[in-house]
C-alpha cells in the first residue's frame, strides 16, 4: 500500500538548521558563507568529536518543461540559478548534503541526495532514459508552477505513471515559483484538496533566493524523514533493529 507522508518534525528535529548545536554541521556544507559544492563521491569531513554518518539516496525530479526543475535543483544544491529558461538536453545531476538530528536517539545523520534533473524532451525522445531515471530511485519530487495550471493538473497522471501502490518510493510535491505573482493560477483550496486524496505534502518554493536555509530546509527534512521511515520499516519487516545501520541505506550508484 502506497505510504502516508510522516509528520513533519516527527522523525528529526524540526528547524534544527536554526539551533547553535547544528552549526558545526552545517558549516561544513558552507564554503566562505555559500554553498559548497559536492561531487558525486565526496562528503563533508567533520573532526574525530563530531562524528556523523552519511545515508545516500536518489531523488528524480519530475514535471512538465519549463516548470523549474532545473532552478530547483540550484536551490537545493545552494548553486547560482539560470537566468534564462533552457530546456535540459539530458540528464543532469546534482548532490545536495543536508545533516539532520534525530529526535529519538538524538543521533546525527548527513542525508546525501542524488538529484536526477531529466530533460522532458528527453525522456520522450529517449525511451531508456526514464528507466535509468527511475532505477533505484528512493524519493520523486512532483514539480509544478503555480503561474501554470495546466502543469498542476499533470501532476495526478505524473504519479499515476510513474509510482504504482507497491512502490515504497517517497513522493512529495513541489510548487514553483510561489512569489513571483501576487495571483497564481493554483488556489490554496485546490492545494488542500490535492493533499486530501493523495495524502502528500505540497511544498512551496518561491523565486526569492535569499542565500538562508529556511525556504528549502522543510523540503529537505520532509525527504529525509520520509526516506529514514521507509528504511526503518524495511528494516524492522527484516526484523533487524529499529534504526537501520548507514551502511543498510546507502545506494551505490554508479554513473
Amino acid at each position: 500500500s502506497e505510504m502516508a507522508a510522516v509528520p513533519a518534525g516527527s522523525i528529526t528535529v524540526s528547524d534544527w538548521h536554526r539551533s547553535p548545536e547544528s552549526r558545526d554541521f552545517f558549516t561544513k556544507i558552507l564554503h566562505k558563507k555559500k554553498r559548497r559544492k559536492f561531487g558525486l563521491l565526496e562528503t563533508p569531513v567533520m573532526p574525530p568529536h563530531l562524528k556523523a554518518d552519511t545515508v545516500r539516496y536518489k531523488v528524480f525530479i519530475s514535471g512538465k518543461s519549463g516548470v523549474g526543475k532545473t532552478a530547483l535543483a540550484a536551490r537545493l544544491t545552494g548553486q547560482q540559478i539560470p537566468n534564462l529558461h533552457y530546456e535540459t538536453t539530458g540528464m543532469e545531476t546534482s548532490v545536495v548534503f543536508w545533516p539532520v538530528k534525530l529526535r529519538e536517539s538524538g543521533r546525527v545523520l548527513f542525508f546525501q541526495f542524488q538529484l536526477w534533473d531529466c530533460g522532458e524532451n528527453a525522456m520522450r525522445r529517449f525511451d531508456h532514459m526514464l528507466p535509468s531515471c527511475k532505477e533505484q530511485v528512493d524519493a520523486i519530487l512532483f514539480l509544478f508552477s503555480f503561474t501554470d495550471h495546466g502543469s498542476f493538473e499533470d501532476i495526478s497522471n505524473q504519479m499515476s505513471r510513474l509510482t504504482n501502490p507497491s512502490d515504497t518510493v517517497v513522493r512529495l510535491v513541489v510548487g514553483t515559483k510561489f512569489d513571483l505573482f501576487m495571483h497564481t493560477d493554483v488556489t490554496e483550496s485546490e492545494i488542500t484538496r490535492f493533499q486530501e486524496v493523495w495524502g502528500v505534502p505540497v511544498f512551496r518554493v518561491g523565486g526569492d533566493v535569499s542565500g538562508g536555509f529556511g525556504e528549502i530546509a522543510p523540503l529537505l527534512n520532509a525527504l529525509a524523514e520520509n526516506l529514514w521511515h521507509q528504511d526503518c520499516i524495511h528494516a524492522s519487516a527484516a526484523s533487524l533493529p529499529q534504526e537501520p545501520h548507514p551502511e543498510d541505506t546507502s545506494r551505490e550508484i554508479i554513473v
